[in-house]
């Protein structure tokens, strides 16, 4: 019973049903103000009309034989937009399905006045009836083009509020990133840690030391200021990165080794701001224990067909729980992977994995090629 219940939700949608019933019902309202009027004050009366009949051809056949037919026009034309069909196809069938509104109409009104006796199968007059069907075909045109820009406006703005929450919710995960990158790398053993390294340097390698300080100011800027899309080029994330590895390396000194193989004819496709840094922090961070105290890090990049790749593994310790056990412990983790969920949809993979050979760790992200 639920089943039925959540196909129905998923192929009609009740707010645009009742949009589509009011409007007919205003229509319908208008013709009887207008009927009433004519019979009123027309120069013409009409003795042999009748209310009755009048109301019964109006509401009971016309009026729930539009809605429903309307129904299923809406239905379709959420079919039409999410196969991605040519407008001149789109057109063609609308133009088509707008005659055939008028036949079932016709139809449906003739097989009524048999079934009461109006009329019988031997006298009924085709003739007449071909005739009815044209006096109100340019009629239906209009009513039908007109219900149909009711249901195309609806999907059209129902679209656009989604993609407008959709960024709003993709931009307050980049700004939920960002402050949480800046409260991880703030914290005062990092800063303390990173001065005190600066510090040692300046009677040591003062060059180096004003380096650091360079990467560490320049760094922060990065995650700060400088990144207000949620897409950005490749050669930017990958500045962003080099700032943050510079930092690290003095932390680590000898005992990390970063090697880095990026096929550069992608750095103008656009890839997830902030994107590497968690990576590579994520890899650093568990990848050392009391085993593995000399980590080396592998980051390659690269294209297969129109999928570009990111890779970044370690040579430590292996990881002791699933991919998905691991996005629920780590932020860092569930919010790259709710990135790439607004991003690209169902379009991308993303895993940390043992690596096959059991020595350390990889991970891996599979997200459209952009430009």
């Amino acid at each position: 019973m639920k089943n039925k219940f959540n196909i129905k939700r998923k192929y009609i949608d009740l707010k645009l049903v009742l949009l589509l019933a009011g409007f007919y019902a205003l229509f319908d309202l208008v013709l009887m103000a207008k009927t009433a009027y004519m019979l009123a004050f027309g120069r013409q009366r009409m003795s042999s009309f009748s209310w009755s009949q009048f109301l019964v051809d109006n509401l009971l056949f016309d009026y729930i034989i539009v809605v429903s037919f309307m129904t299923l026009i809406a239905i379709s034309t959420k079919r039409f937009l999410r196969k991605n069909y040519s407008w001149t196809k789109i057109i063609s069938i609308h133009i088509l399905f707008s005659l055939l509104i008028g036949i079932v109409i016709r139809l449906v009104v003739d097989l009524y006045d048999i079934m009461i006796g109006k009329a019988t199968f031997t006298e009924y007059d085709f003739e007449k009836s071909l005739y009815g069907f044209m006096y109100v075909i340019d009629l239906n045109f209009l009513i039908y083009f007109a219900m149909v820009f009711i249901i195309y406006t609806y999907y059209y703005v129902k679209e656009v509020k989604k993609a407008e929450k959709k960024q709003g919710k993709l931009e307050a995960q980049l700004v939920n990133t960002r402050m949480k990158m800046l409260s991880s790398q703030l914290q005062p053993h990092f800063l303390f840690n990173t001065l005190n390294s600066i510090a040692v340097l300046t009677d040591i390698d003062a060059k180096k030391a004003k380096d650091t300080i360079a990467d560490l100011s320049d760094f922060l800027r990065e995650i700060l200021y400088d990144n207000d899309s949620n897409r950005i080029p490749l050669e930017k994330e990958l500045r962003i990165l080099e700032f943050y590895l510079n930092i690290i390396k003095i932390r680590f000194s000898d005992h990390l080794r970063i090697a880095k193989e990026i096929d550069y004819s992608l750095q103008s496709k656009l890839v997830p701001a902030l994107l590497l840094q968690p990576i590579l922090e994520n890899s650093i961070k568990h990848g050392y224990d009391f085993n593995h105290t000399d980590l080396e890090i592998h980051v390659k990049i690269y294209a297969e067909g129109k999928t570009l790749i990111i890779k970044v593994e370690n040579n430590g310790a292996p990881a002791t729980v699933s991919h998905g056990l691991l996005l629920k412990r780590g932020m860092g983790l569930s919010n790259i992977n709710d990135r790439l969920g607004n991003l690209y949809g169902n379009d991308y993979f993303f895993e940390v994995r043992n690596k096959a050979n059991g020595k350390g760790v990889e991970t891996m992200i599979k997200i459209p090629i952009e430009n």
